[in-house]
């Protein structure tokens, strides 16, 4: 199955640039010339991937990922010629999932996008998308991206998700802080980051008293999803 990728960007020459080398890929695209096209997409269409603009018409790319976000999880990177360390914090603390600065290289754009697929969905044998993760008394539903424990749905905000959702895919893997790092937040792992354990023990509280029950510390080696 195809993945759809929405292109949300009002210079028609980098839509047109970036519809060649995803199609080249095998994506089916999407294009949206404003804020409120690309809102309308998201709403009709069934997409995978987002990339937004900020400098838009009618409304910007800052709003559409807030919107975005109250629905929905999937992959969002950011192409701005804003590229202000602010512009590119605020992008990623409303959901952004990437940020991209232009003038770009298509290459590294399209690197980045396989990047966030691959990480956000996880493919069978077939290339099909799975659409339910399930791990003890957790069922993780990869569409809505909400995850449930005994058909109760659990508030989880994006990283933590994302956490979840990695731990899931393999469970009983042990994932070391990198591993950790450079799969959820999307970014090379350099000096050790409390971010890490905070979030995990934030997620544990939401899973049980017991939240190692679920995510165990494995001591000097990092974190793993215990299967039974």
């Amino acid at each position: 199955m195809a993945y759809t990728i929405l292109i949300a960007d009002d210079e028609a020459e980098i839509r047109e640039l970036l519809r060649l080398y995803l199609e080249k890929d095998g994506y089916h695209v999407l294009e949206a010339a404003d804020g409120q096209s690309a809102l309308s997409l998201l709403e009709q269409e069934e997409i995978d991937m987002a990339l937004l603009d900020i400098m838009m018409p009618k409304v910007d790319g800052y709003h559409v990922l807030k919107k975005l976000r109250e629905s929905s999880n999937i992959p969002v990177m950011i192409l701005s010629a804003k590229n202000q360390d602010a512009d590119k914090i605020l992008g990623l603390d409303l959901g952004a999932d990437d940020y991209l600065a232009k003038p770009f290289n298509p290459m590294e754009a399209m690197a980045r996008i396989n990047s966030n697929i691959r990480r956000f969905y996880s493919l069978g044998a077939k290339g099909e998308k799975v659409k339910q993760l399930e791990v003890k008394d957790l069922r993780l539903d990869t569409e809505e991206c909400v995850v449930y424990q005994e058909d109760s749905p659990i508030d989880l905000t994006s990283v933590e998700y994302k956490l979840l959702r990695m731990f899931m895919e393999y469970p009983g893997k042990v994932f070391t802080k990198q591993q950790v790092y450079e799969n959820v937040w999307g970014e090379e792992y350099a000096i050790a980051d409390n971010n890490i354990m905070v979030c995990i023990s934030r997620l544990r509280a939401k899973l049980s008293e017991d939240g190692s029950a679920y995510i165990k510390t494995i001591r000097g080696l990092g974190y793993r999803m215990e299967k039974e």
